[in-house]
Parts: structure tokens; C-alpha cells; sequence
């Protein structure tokens, strides 16, 4: 496995200084925020994805996904980061949704991302069943997905608390329905604990579908409230050692946006907690 830390930690600073910082640290990726102030696609033109790009593989970094689950620079007063969802009523609204994603997708086929992550479909609507609210996204998943088979780049879903997909139930279920090379899932470490799973057993469970993970502790609580790894209840070692059953060599994203005031110390004693658990790879 390797670590990388997510560049939503560093919004008062430039894609390219946080980048830097990143590489500063000691990590071997950076996970790349689609939203403002950093990527937001829609004001990203190829000239500067090419810039971007440019700027990671000079500092000797990985990309290890491109993070489409924020959409600040809509908004949206609702929610800054769920607005515009996957399964609005109106229709309009989730073309928003479901135009950003697309667009991240090429984005992240600019910058030689392997994946985007999304967020879970949303909150549901008072008076909407979730099976409705399923539908929705599922159709919306698959012309995005569409997409993502075509330039190459995973898709993966993010189940999140209190949004329509949290738990590993929904998460299977959701997995039956999308039909699609492209189609994964981010897996949450936090998340997951907030919603009171077994952490080792939704690992296992979860395995076959899942592209990449995000990591950061939570406290005793499980209210969903980010935390540096090593400050909440979350028992790394085991669920390290779960992951590292399933075979999964891949990316291990830390995510401390809550830490804008100085993503730099939070990244660093982030990195020294985690780093021993890696199997010897960072």
C-alpha cells in the first residue's frame, strides 16, 4: 500500500504550492481536489490540466485519485459539498451533478488519475423512497460511467453517513446494480466506523469492489467529524491488516480538510501514525 494525502486539506494555497507541500512531507501521492479553489473542472482548461499535471510529476508524486465529491464552486447553500445531488427532484439539478462528474472524468484522464471519487447519491428528499432515490442514481452512474469506460478512468462511489448509500448493505447492493468495468468504490475508513461497522469485516466484504481508501480517525462518539489518525477511537492496526488480506496494494488517502489552519502538521503526524502500518511501503 501506498499513502497520499488529499490536497482539500490546503484550500488556502494553490493546487501547485500544495502539491509541493504534499511532496514535502514525505508522501508518495496526492490526491487532486475537482472544486475550487484548486481543479474545478469547469474552469479548467487543457492548457492548464497539462500545467497541473506538469507540476505533480516534477515534484516525483503519484496521483492517486481525483476527488469529484465536492462541488463548492456551485453554491449551493444547501450543502457545499452533497448540492447538487445524484437524486435531486429536479432534473436540472442532477444534470449538475452528473456534467461535473463527467467532466472530472476527462479532467482525471488529463492528469493520468487512475479514478475520480463521488459522493453517494445524496440525502433523500422528503416523500422519496429509496428505491426511487436508487433509480435515479443508478441511471445518472451509468451515463457517467459511460463516460469513464471511455477515457479510461474508475469512477468510484464514496458511501458517506446520512446520505443514501453509508453502510456496507447499501454499498452491495448498489454494486449489484451498476454494470460497469469503470464502476468501484472509495472506501472510507472513517466513514464506516461512523456508521458502526465492523471495520476488518467491512474490508472483507467490501473487497472485491474497492479501488481506493480514504483514511481518517474519528472519535469514540462516531459523530462524522475528521480527525488526524492517532487523536480518535479508530484501531488502525487491524483494519490494516485486513486490507492487506484482500491483496489490495493500492492507495491510501488521508483526508483532513477540517485542517485548513495548518494541513502541514496535520499531514505530517498523519504520515507518522499510519506509515508503520503499510506493510513497508509508502
Amino acid at each position: 500500500m501506498r499513502l497520499a494525502y488529499s490536497t482539500n486539506a490546503y484550500l488556502r494555497f494553490s493546487i501547485e504550492e500544495a502539491v509541493r507541500r504534499v511532496a514535502a512531507l514525505g508522501y508518495a501521492g496526492v490526491e487532486l481536489m475537482a472544486d475550487a479553489p484548486h481543479a474545478w473542472p469547469a474552469a479548467t482548461s487543457a492548457t492548464r490540466a497539462e500545467a497541473i499535471r506538469r507540476c505533480v510529476a516534477e515534484t516525483g508524486l503519484s496521483i492517486s485519485n481525483v476527488n469529484a465529491f465536492m462541488m463548492q464552486a456551485v453554491g449551493d447553500a444547501r450543502h457545499v459539498y452533497w448540492h447538487p445531488s445524484w437524486i435531486e427532484r429536479d432534473a436540472a439539478l442532477r444534470r449538475v451533478r452528473i456534467e461535473h462528474t463527467i467532466a472530472a472524468l476527462r479532467l482525471a484522464a488529463r492528469f493520468g488519475a487512475p479514478s475520480i471519487s463521488t459522493e453517494p447519491g445524496g440525502p433523500l428528499e422528503s416523500g422519496m423512497t429509496r428505491e426511487e432515490a436508487t433509480d435515479l442514481f443508478v441511471a445518472g452512474l451509468h451515463e457517467a460511467l459511460r463516460v469513464a469506460e471511455d477515457v479510461g478512468v474508475s469512477l468510484l462511489v464514496e458511501p458517506e453517513p446520512q446520505l443514501l448509500i453509508e453502510n456496507v448493505a447499501q454499498t452491495l447492493d448498489l454494486c449489484e446494480r451498476v454494470t460497469s468495468p469503470a464502476f468501484g468504490i472509495n472506501f472510507d475508513i472513517g466513514h464506516m466506523y461512523c456508521v458502526g461497522e465492523d471495520l476488518p469485516g467491512a474490508v472483507a466484504r467490501l473487497a472485491p469492489f474497492v479501488r481506493h481508501y480514504h483514511v481518517e480517525d474519528i472519535a469514540a462518539t462516531r459523530v462524522h467529524a475528521h480527525l488526524v489518525p492517532g487523536r480518535g477511537a479508530i484501531d488502525f492496526a487491524p483494519v490494516f491488516e485486513a486490507i492487506r488480506r484482500t491483496g489490495y496494494d493500492g492507495w491510501v488517502t488521508v483526508e483532513l480538510y477540517p485542517y485548513v489552519d495548518d494541513p502541514d502538521a496535520a499531514g505530517t503526524e498523519a504520515r507518522r501514525v499510519l506509515s508503520p502500518l503499510l506493510g513497508g511501503r509508502e
